[in-house]
């Protein structure tokens, strides 16, 4: 029999019916009695109910459902006449646009398995990828075309696309206009949408690569169903949202949170090709936009803006944000100018297929320096350097479990075994879980400074740093020390901040322990170093010190 709906924490949240399932032969999660059958599955279910409504807007264009149907199904076509199948992967190397979206289902019409990589990747790294996992086919945007991987380099790769048609692409690659063959062209239409069992691979995303090759995440179908049903429950998505898509599509939080969430629930995802923060304030008016899923940076990048106080901003009722604490400060400000916004932390990794933590609504202020409570079907705990589970409130490594926690790596069952526990993944971050079920995010593991014994979590501090006028970001890292080890050192980011090392070191003394207070400062006019999947490279800003 299904599980009665939760009641605590998520009393009076629409939360589907649960059971207890037998995963992949190692594990046994709670999960949602009633759900969709695959990705496609949810945005056939949008196509039929909704083929009028709008699916996607980006400036000037816009498709319903019923045309992001009909463009995926030409693309199926042309891809499947190219030879790509069920099981192959296909390398999406687009940036946020809707040639993204649109390969995206015509890959899960088929059965094949997307593979996203960010555009901020180089050729080594993307070349990597595409040999690593095998991939038959990749689509890029035109400028990105020179970066491609060659025969030599990715043996298995027959089929190249560019995104758009432009001047100087590769010889070699095929337009996309050319490769979407109309559907009612083809003898006997497009291909037929394909069987694909729940627990098959529908995405891989690889981690971020900060040390090491990254590794390949295989998000599985019921995967990914069951955090759009996790954040249609959780932040209450509906038909009439509206999502801005601000952030990668091809990190795990932009495919998930808003593409695949907006397709479950037939909502629309207005896309944004990049994040200007001006630009975005005026979008957001214009649009109408309900919903966000952003880093707290962004949050404080609009507040900076001039016409913050003059924008129109009604419509937006749900900011979710992740990646680092909200500053109390940043959040009183948004509360005051926009009563009508709720601000929700939350919490996951691309190997828990995005969401694995939120924060109840109204609770944000009361519990900021949480990152909410276990979705409802996931389980956290924190974990001993012995094994063992933790008593309430003491710090450990997170492991974490639930249905949408991924089966493991693409040919690397090595790291699937290392990282992978009876279905439990050990998250790498230090945190506790208290009585009543808040989760705290204090720092990854490797990026705890010891301080002459005195452990500093990093993400303390730079929660406090936010808090400094006209921050937009901040790194804490050690700087090696004979004596002590470490101590602080704080780079912080932000044109408009006053850069008073003074000043800011006793604004953080009145909220830390002196140990934790940071001994030296640079201020960077440019924006941190970030990777290809937007991960801060705390690697590059400990090598400056050195």
């Amino acid at each position: 029999m299904p599980e009665p709906i939760l009641t605590d924490p998520w009393q009076g949240y629409p939360v589907p019916a649960m059971r207890r399932e037998a995963w992949f032969g190692d594990r046994v999660v709670h999960a949602f009695a009633q759900r969709p059958r695959s990705l496609w599955a949810m945005f056939a279910a949008s196509v039929a109910n909704r083929p009028g409504a709008t699916a996607w807007t980006c400036g000037d264009a816009a498709q319903t459902y019923a045309e992001l149907d009909a463009s995926a199904a030409a693309l199926a076509a042309g891809l499947a006449s190219h030879g790509v199948a069920a099981g192959d992967r296909v390398v999406l190397f687009i940036g946020n646009r809707p040639e993204f979206l649109q390969l995206l289902l015509a890959v899960q019409r088929l059965g094949a398995i997307a593979v996203p990589v960010g555009v901020r990747e180089q050729a080594p790294g993307l070349a990597y990828i595409v040999r690593q996992c095998g991939a038959v086919a990749i689509a890029a945007d035109a400028e990105l075309a020179e970066r491609l991987p060659t025969a030599t380099d990715a043996p298995a790769l027959r089929l190249r696309i560019v995104a758009d048609e432009a001047v100087g692409a590769a010889s070699d690659c095929l337009p996309l206009a050319t490769l979407a063959t109309p559907a009612d062209g083809l003898p006997g239409g497009a291909p037929a949408p394909a069987a694909v069992d729940e627990h098959d691979t529908a995405v891989i995303l690889y981690t971020s690569g900060t040390t090491g090759s990254p590794k390949g995440a295989m998000l599985t179908h019921a995967n990914i169903v069951h955090s759009a049903l996790h954040y249609q429950a959780c932040m209450r998505l509906g038909p009439d949202d509206r999502s801005a898509l601000a952030v990668p599509a091809s990190h795990v939080t932009g495919l998930i949170a808003t593409l695949v969430s907006m397709l479950h629930v037939g909502g629309c995802t207005v896309i944004v090709p990049a994040f200007k923060a001006a630009d975005f304030l005026t979008l957001m008016a214009s649009q109408r936009i309900t919903h966000t899923l952003m880093v707290p940076a962004m949050y404080n990048l609009l507040l900076l803006q001039p016409g913050f106080a003059q924008a129109d901003l009604g419509a937006w009722r749900v900011g979710g944000y992740g990646g680092a604490p909200m500053p109390v400060a940043t959040i009183d400000t948004l509360a005051a100018a926009l009563p009508g916004l709720v601000l929700l932390n939350a919490y996951g990794a691309t190997e828990t297929t995005s969401p694995t933590t939120m924060m109840p609504m109204g609770q944000t202020r009361a519990h900021a320096d949480t990152v909410g409570v276990a979705l409802p079907a996931a389980r956290v705990m924190a974990v001993g350097a012995d094994g063992t589970e933790l008593p309430p409130g003491e710090p450990g490594e997170l492991w974490i479990s639930g249905p949408m926690v991924v089966r493991g790596y693409w040919a690397n069952p090595e790291a699937t075994a290392r990282e992978f526990t009876a279905g439990w993944w050990h998250s790498g971050d230090l945190g506790s879980v208290d009585a009543q079920g808040h989760v705290r995010v204090f720092d990854r593991q490797k990026d705890m400074l010891n301080r002459g014994g005195y452990k500093v979590y990093s993400v303390e501090v730079e929660n406090v740093l936010a808090a400094w006028p006209g921050v937009v970001e901040s790194a804490i890292v050690g700087r090696p020390c004979p004596v002590l080890g470490e101590r602080v050192h704080a780079f912080v980011h932000g044109p408009a901040a006053q850069a008073d090392d003074a000043a800011l070191r006793a604004f953080c003394a009145a909220r830390l322990a002196d140990y934790k207070v940071p001994e030296t400062m640079t201020w960077c006019a440019e924006p941190l170093p970030r990777n290809a999947n937007g991960k801060l490279m705390k690697r590059l800003l400990r090598q400056q010190l050195a």
